[in-house]
């Protein structure tokens, strides 16, 4: 995870995907990769990009942002992702790392 800045904070997230998940869920870390990467479950199956729209929906919740703040960057047919999420509180993805 990185911050960049482009006027506003936007946080470069690494993100491990599981599709239908029996619940929605972001929080936890996925292995011990450097830097951190967050894990989101969704219900959703990977099928017409809807896992993908719903990670985006979940990630946008947990940092309480509206969906269009947050932009899949790389990844779009892979578990393992990149969004970029724009307006974010920096400290919140420790917060999730956590959970």
């Amino acid at each position: 995870m990185s911050e960049r800045d482009s006027g506003t904070a936007q946080l470069r997230l690494s993100v491990r995907v599981q599709p239908g998940a029996s619940r929605t869920k972001v929080g936890g870390r996925y292995g011990d990769a450097e830097p951190p990467v967050l894990m989101v479950r969704v219900t959703a199956r990977p099928v017409d990009g809807r896992a993908n729209e719903a990670v985006t929906e979940v990630l946008a919740d947990a940092f309480g942002l509206r969906a269009s703040a947050v932009t899949l960057r790389s990844g779009a047919s892979s578990r393992s992702k990149v969004f970029d999420v724009a307006g974010a509180d920096p400290g919140r993805p420790v917060e999730l790392l956590d959970r």
